[in-house]
């Protein structure tokens, strides 16, 4: 698949571990200063082991001062799109437009139950989150007339209003494997963010860009506009994440990290490598 020609960013994926949330905090102002352009976040509301993402996102804004944000990934049948959207919103306007959204259909459906969420079969839950995402862009678009109304089987509002508007234009970027939620990323997401250890195989990459792209196309849409971005698992040489991103067209890294030290390797050391080599051969 073809080099989409996106910078290459690269993420700390933070564990939001309850039993020591100072070294969460710190570990995120770590990465800020190593230079990491994104620290993002697990979202499981069911297992108390974490810490609440929401309000862990907001604390680590007000602690840094330029790295971008994000969860990974919020399970919408646990964050209803409405508030989503406010929450995304005002989160974009307090830290400076330093936030993306990064949703799921859903997936441990007896945590997400146990937490009085819905079961969803998964064609209903890739509908829902088709609505939702609807829900989300409507609030955002404060220039369209009316109050929003979406009458949907899974989510509905009835007269929001709209508002307020995100300090930037925040990326959608979602979770997704399977044919319906690939073909709904090409067709209304920013972004594309599965993780290698899932895919268990780089060629499954191929095969996922190759429905966003026809998904896309069919929509009108350049499937250029889709970030494709990469949970890695574990870490790679710089050689191997350049193939990635020439081959795949993959943009964003993120690597789950432990400690400072891992952190300042990927950012400091292999971040570097990996655009020099890109560089290099775009050029």
């Amino acid at each position: 698949m073809p080099d989409y020609g996106h910078d290459l960013l690269f993420a700390a994926n933070i564990i939001p571990s309850s039993r020591d949330a100072d070294m969460v905090v710190r570990l995120a102002q770590a990465a800020e200063r190593a230079g990491a352009d994104l620290v993002t976040f697990q979202d499981h509301p069911y297992q108390p082991a974490f810490l609440d993402t929401w309000t862990l996102l907001a604390y680590v804004a007000a602690a840094t001062t330029s790295v971008r944000l994000a969860g990974n990934v919020h399970p919408l049948p646990l964050r209803p799109p409405a508030m989503l959207a406010r929450s995304a919103a005002g989160l974009d306007l307090l830290s400076g437009g330093r936030f993306e959204l990064a949703l799921g259909a859903g997936a441990f459906w007896d945590g997400i139950e146990a937490m009085g969420g819905p079961r969803r079969a998964p064609g209903d839950a890739v509908t829902a989150l088709e609505q939702g995402i609807q829900i989300i862009r409507a609030l955002w678009d404060v220039d369209a007339s009316g109050d929003v109304h979406v009458d949907g089987r899974h989510h509905r509002v009835r007269g929001a209003r709209r508002g307020p508007r995100p300090a930037h234009d925040i990326g959608i970027w979602l979770g997704a494997y399977g044919p319906r939620m690939l073909r709904l990323t090409g067709r209304a997401a920013d972004g594309w963010l599965p993780s290698l250890p899932r895919l268990e195989t780089p060629a499954r990459l191929a095969e996922g860009n190759a429905v966003i792209d026809e998904a896309a196309a069919a929509a009108g849409r350049s499937p250029g506009q889709i970030r494709r971005l990469l949970n890695l698992g574990d870490e790679l040489p710089a050689e191997r994440i350049a193939d990635l991103a020439l081959t795949h067209g993959v943009s964003v890294f993120t690597l789950m990290v432990h400690d400072p030290s891992q952190i300042q390797r990927f950012v400091g050391e292999v971040a570097p490598a990996v655009r020099e080599l890109v560089a290099k051969e775009r050029a």
